[in-house]
């Protein structure tokens, strides 16, 4: 299943400039997600991170994994209109920089869910190479 970036809106509350997802390629329900972020020099974050050496701050990379995981989350009509609250981040590494010009793929798995409390493991990939990986807790949260 592919998601567009308006459908995305759809499922996810964010919005210019905190949508950090621009296309979903696969899609399993409440199991798995992969998505893309082309990264281009008119990110608003580059104006400052850092002038004349743009790299992609980490805690943005992590906000993308976690959002292709709470869509995989929040796709199902039940859980429309919720919020992916996080909860907590383990097992996080960082293994090489994200600068412009590169296409993320961000790839996650529902590894655990209970009631309204969900495990996520994600990983990001520029140019198949891993760039990240995190275990998020979310808590489902009603808007």
């Amino acid at each position: 299943m592919i998601l567009t970036a308006a459908e995305i809106q759809d499922i996810l509350p964010h919005r210019y400039p905190f949508l950090l997802v621009d296309r979903i390629v696969e899609l399993e329900p409440m199991k798995r997600a992969v998505g893309i972020k082309c990264v281009t020099v008119n990110e608003q974050f580059f104006q400052g991170h850092f002038p004349g050496r743009p790299v992609m701050p980490g805690v943005l990379l992590l906000e993308a994994m976690a959002q292709v995981g709470g869509i995989a989350m929040l796709y199902p009509e039940e859980y429309r209109g919720k919020i992916a609250l996080f909860a907590g981040m383990d097992r996080v590494k960082f293994r090489k920089q994200v600068t412009p010009g590169d296409q993320i793929t961000l790839v996650a798995e529902i590894i655990k869910l209970r009631g309204l409390i969900g495990k996520v493991w994600a990983e990001s990939f520029v140019e198949g190479q891993i760039v990240a990986e995190a275990e998020f807790l979310f808590a489902l949260s009603s808007s």
